[in-house]
């Protein structure tokens, strides 16, 4: 993959969505709901503020996110991976 994100945006690869419940149940494809978790494969160089000073992300790339449902934008690379272009503050927290 040879996508750098700009600025304060971070580049994710969604987690698989479920494809049985907890009890079982096996899923089809339109019952799938999107996931809101991924892992960061890229970040930016950070978001420059006013007085011209870069201030650094505080995600690094291999970190596990939760994000909101409809955040990020939906690309797919020449290898056929899907991935989300989002802004840090678009993630709602890390998991650890």
């Amino acid at each position: 993959m040879n996508i750098k994100p700009l600025a304060d945006r971070i580049i994710v690869k969604p987690l698989e969505a479920l494809e049985k419940t907890k009890g079982g149940i096996v899923l089809p494809d339109t019952a799938k709901e999107k996931p809101q978790e991924g892992k960061v494969v890229a970040v930016g160089s950070g978001k420059k503020t006013e007085d011209g000073k870069v201030v650094a992300l505080e995600l690094k790339v291999g970190d596990h996110i939760l994000y909101g449902k409809y955040s990020g934008t939906e690309i797919s690379t020449k290898e056929g991976e899907d991935l989300l272009i989002m802004k840090e503050e678009d993630v709602l927290a890390i998991v650890k």
